[in-house]
C-alpha cells in the first residue's frame, strides 16, 4: 500500500509540516479566520491540499 500511495503520503506529510509553519509564521492573529487561526485546522487544510497536489504526479496502473 506505501509503495502505491507514496506520493500522496509525502504530499501529506510536506504539506502539515508546511500548514503548521503557515499558522506558526504568517496566520490569523485576530482568531477569525476559521483554517489558520488554529494550528490543528491549518496543518489538515494543508495536508489535505499536499495530498490532493501530489496525486496527481502518481503514475496510474
Amino acid at each position: 500500500m506505501f509503495k502505491k500511495y507514496k506520493l500522496t503520503l509525502i504530499g501529506v506529510i510536506i504539506g502539515g509540516v508546511l500548514g503548521y509553519l503557515y499558522y506558526l509564521f504568517i496566520g490569523c492573529a485576530s482568531g477569525t479566520c476559521k483554517i489558520t487561526s488554529n494550528p490543528l485546522n491549518s496543518s489538515l487544510y494543508f495536508a489535505l491540499m499536499g495530498g490532493l497536489l501530489f496525486s496527481f504526479f502518481e503514475k496510474k496502473s
